[in-house]
């Protein structure tokens, strides 16, 4: 993906090119790297779904909202978001990450969408960031419900579909990409009673189960 595309999926063009350039810059690739506006990013997001749950559940107690928080900010829920972005083609990586795999690593992967929403608000200001979370954290928000934060995807998918009554999803490997230090898997989550089949992918068959059940619950939220 050009850095075009991706500002495209985010809705948000970057005033301060450079300044995006050092979001996507890995601290393999040279200096200025990401990390310092990755350390602003996490504060940001954490502002921002902070505030985004204290107004969708007024009734709930400090403790609670700090689950759901935590459920939404940690490396897994930032890797499903940056892979949802297709941000592993836009970073710039040395070689040795290029070659083990990089673009895909959750690790990288969540840093570099820190980096991104830390480079957002220093560019246009805590509103624009905020409207840019938000918006990608919409459907993932709408679904949530009290002691359900700390659910992953394969558990809310069998659950919605459970509660309207239907046949559980089936998940089948796609195939796998890469050498086997640095494999991806591509797994596919089929609902047939709907007509819905999403594609996910990761470092682990199981990673990749999770992405794909994250984007079957959005294809049902759109619906």
């Amino acid at each position: 993906m050009t850095v075009a595309r991706l500002q495209r999926a985010l809705g948000y063009v970057f005033r301060d090119q450079e300044l995006l350039q050092t979001a996507l810059t890995h601290r393999s690739y040279c200096s200025p790297h990401n990390e310092r506006l990755e350390f602003i990013g996490d504060a940001i997001l954490n502002a921002v779904i902070a505030r985004s749950l204290f107004t969708r559940f007024p009734e709930l107690p400090e403790g609670d909202l700090s689950r759901l928080r935590a459920s939404l900010v940690r490396q897994d829920s930032l890797h499903q978001q940056a892979l949802a972005l297709s941000l592993g083609e836009s970073l710039r990586l040395g070689e040795g990450e290029q070659k083990s795999g990089g673009q895909q690593r959750p690790s990288i992967l969540a840093d570099a969408l820190e980096a991104l929403f830390g480079a957002l608000w220093l560019d246009a200001g805590f509103d624009a960031a905020s409207e840019v979370i938000v918006r990608r954290y919409d459907s993932v928000l709408g679904r949530l419900t009290p002691g359900q934060g700390e659910k992953d995807a394969k558990t809310r998918l069998q659950e919605h579909l459970q509660g309207i009554r239907l046949a559980l999803p089936q998940y089948r490997l796609a195939g796998t990409e890469g050498e086997a230090h640095a494999q991806q898997f591509r797994v596919a989550c089929i609902i047939d009673s709907l007509g819905i089949r999403t594609e996910g992918r990761g470092a682990s068959r199981r990673a990749a189960e999770q992405m794909a059940a994250e984007r079957a619950l959005a294809a049902l939220d759109s619906r």
